[in-house]
């Protein structure tokens, strides 16, 4: 008897260890324990649902039944968090004009102007915005036309990584530059976008401070907590840009509770990685861009770009507004 008890005893505690991680991750993105290295951790989420497949497998294949019930429910709510992100959600009855949006980050200003002009050109895109927008992109993307296709702009270029950029087939007006406080000074342009036959449009070029490191965590908190909301009972927002978060960060989730949607997840593709690897580092690509749309909004799809010499890629949107008479 002895002897059989000390091989079960010690399958038991291996499937306990094996299921113990995923536990305490499926806790922390349930609860938002978005501190310290969890910030970073929790960018891969969709990851370790995929992961936590093993220790049930393992369990069950070792007959212990409590860690399988366990590893189970763990599997379950990871997946429950990930999932709908790959299913298309129902959208909003709208009936006025299409609105093509891109969002690119540069990389201070070394991405390749022609991609970006090309895309612009060949999808006839309405609204543009850009991060780590710099003096010599603005000129080169001029260069290369972006001038004639899209007059109307609301620009802070500045040398490095805090510029950012608003462009726009259509009028625009009331538009600024808002300078977040997180610790590599990221500005971000806005304006109202007048789109024929539409409401008017309000659209920002999003960049949070990055939390590359333990200690700029806070100031990641701190810019996302300053992004605009929403205002479902005011005018159209849409946000869109670089948010150095996913959706499984709590800060970001509290922003589309204000009343956005995000377009990536509205047509199930929010698995999408846009971010990474970066710099030769094995790091599987997460999805830190985004396109966060009022709830008012239609979005009819979403589609990934890659940008060379940018360690992001773009994202097309295309939206279809509410009339102007609703």
């Amino acid at each position: 008897m002895a002897a059989r008890v000390g091989p079960r005893l010690g399958r038991t505690t291996l499937c306990w260890l094996a299921v113990a991680p995923g536990v305490g991750w499926a806790v922390a993105r349930l609860v938002g324990l978005d501190r310290g290295p969890l910030v970073q951790l929790l960018a891969f989420t969709p990851y370790a649902a995929v992961g936590s497949l093993a220790p049930l497998l393992l369990a069950l294949a070792l007959r212990r039944r409590r860690p399988a019930v366990v590893a189970a429910l763990t599997t379950a709510v990871l997946l429950a968090v990930v999932v709908p992100r790959a299913l298309p959600a129902a959208q909003p009855s709208v009936s006025g004009p299409v609105v093509r949006l891109l969002t690119a980050n540069l990389l201070a200003g070394a991405a390749d102007a022609t991609t970006v002009v090309d895309l612009v050109r060949a999808e006839r895109v309405d609204v543009l915005v850009v991060q780590e927008f710099t003096p010599s992109a603005q000129a080169e993307l001029d260069r290369l036309g972006l001038d004639r296709l899209m007059p109307y702009r609301q620009l802070n270029p500045v040398v490095g990584t805090p510029g950012s950029g608003l462009y726009a087939r259509h009028p625009i007006a009331r538009g600024g530059i808002r300078q977040l406080r997180g610790g590599w000074g990221f500005t971000q342009a806005y304006a109202t976008v007048r789109v024929p036959g539409a409401p008017e449009v309000r659209v920002e070029s999003a960049h949070p401070a990055a939390p590359y490191a333990l200690d700029q965590t806070g100031y990641w908190r701190t810019d996302l907590a300053a992004q605009p909301p929403a205002t479902p009972d005011g005018p159209l927002s849409v946000l869109a840009g670089d948010f150095n978060a996913t959706l499984d960060h709590a800060p970001l989730r509290a922003l589309l509770d204000t009343g956005y949607v995000d377009a990536a997840a509205a047509v199930g593709a929010g698995l999408a990685g846009t971010w990474g690897p970066y710099d030769g580092d094995l790091i599987p690509p997460v999805t830190i861009d985004h396109v966060l749309v009022d709830r008012r909004i239609a979005v009819r799809a979403l589609t990934v770009h890659g940008l060379p010499g940018s360690d992001h890629r773009m994202l097309l949107a295309e939206l279809r507004l509410p009339a102007a008479d609703s």
